[in-house]
Order: structure tokens, then sequence, then C-alpha cells
């Protein structure tokens, strides 16, 4: 399952074990592409890591700035509110799935 991260979640991913933010945009095409696969892979690390989508131009503007989110998809995986990997852009499901398996 994939929540819904806005600005005011940031408290929460602080106190998290480990997070998953998907930093997207509503017309990006692979954002679109990469949102259903987070959804279906979120499901194999459930009780492991807490999955999220943020659009970088509505709830998730400021700590998306902060966080140098220059390009979309950016996907952070964060540990306790601290940035552990980024994977920018949308490689395929196989490279995301390995890449949520290396990090979670």
């Amino acid at each position: 399952m994939i929540n819904t991260f806005d600005d005011n979640n940031w408290e929460n991913i602080k106190k998290e074990e480990i997070s998953v933010i998907q930093f997207s945009a509503s017309w990006c095409s692979p954002c679109k592409e990469l949102t259903p696969i987070l959804e279906k892979l979120s499901k194999n690390f459930e009780g492991k890591a807490i999955f999220y989508y943020a659009d970088v131009e509505e709830g998730g503007l400021n700590k998306g700035s902060e966080l140098g989110i220059r390009g979309v998809p950016s996907t952070i995986i964060f540990k306790r509110g601290v940035e552990v990997d980024r994977l920018v852009g949308y490689p395929g499901e196989a490279k995301v799935s390995e890449w949520l398996s290396k990090n979670i």
C-alpha cells in the first residue's frame, strides 16, 4: 500500500524505521509507470517499510525542494528520516525491485 505524503508527514518519517517516498508529478509519464510498480512491490516489504507518494507540485513541494529533487520520478529510501539511497527515473520493475531489496 502506498500512503499519500505531504510536507506535514515529515515528523512521522523521522520516527519510522524505513520509509520509501516516490516524489512525482501528475503530468509525468514515467511517474505514472512507476507508481503501480511501487504499489505492487510494497506488498513484498509489508512490515519492513512504509511507502509514500509525494506530488512535488502539491503537498510534497517544500520537502521535495529541501531534499534537492530536481527530476521526477525520484524515489528515496529513508531510515529514521536519514536518506539511505536515491533512485532517479524509472529503470523498469526488475531494477526497482533489486534496488529496494538491496536497501531495505
